[in-house]
């Protein structure tokens, strides 16, 4: 009686489960929709989201095409961050002060992950497409307030 009640259950459960299989998301790098990063990040930067809504709670993906030269300077995040290098060269280091000479490089495959919290900044030498996920929401917290983009009115009306 019980193998049967079990049974039952889990017959029961197959249609929420074929559900839940059936919600994917499938993105060709062609359909990927391109627009203006945040105004949070330094101008010039294309962003992408895959997957999610950065801006609310829950799980995200977004793409970042850098140019060469992109800066970061050190910033904080409220949740943690995860980071892929899809193509390119980026390079991150730990810390409250920009420095070059600090951090590593990471090529095409590398990936990092920078706590909650944690002090953290990142540049490009070469054109660069970054693949940022984590949970939600996204936001970015400069160390430096005269080094976030949104304190610049200039650099805010090119976003």
């Amino acid at each position: 009686m019980r193998k049967t009640v079990v049974a039952a259950l889990l017959l029961a459960a197959l249609p929420a489960a074929a559900l839940a299989m059936d919600e994917h998301i499938a993105v060709q790098p062609n359909a990927l929709k391109w627009g203006p990063a945040p105004p949070g990040m330094p101008p010039g930067a294309r962003v992408a989201v895959l997957s999610g809504n950065p801006g609310s709670d829950g799980p995200y993906v977004v793409r970042a095409r850098l140019p060469g030269g992109y800066k970061i300077a050190p910033h904080t995040h409220p949740t943690d961050e995860n980071v892929t290098i899809l193509s390119g060269v980026f390079h991150i280091a730990m810390g409250d002060k920009f420095d070059a000479k600090k951090g590593e490089t990471l090529r095409a495959g590398g990936f990092f992950t920078a706590q909650k919290g944690m002090q953290h900044y990142g540049w490009s030498t070469g054109p660069t497409v970054i693949q940022i996920h984590g949970m939600g929401p996204f936001a970015i917290n400069y160390v430096n307030p005269a080094d976030d983009p949104r304190n610049n009115a200039k650099t805010s009306a090119k976003q």
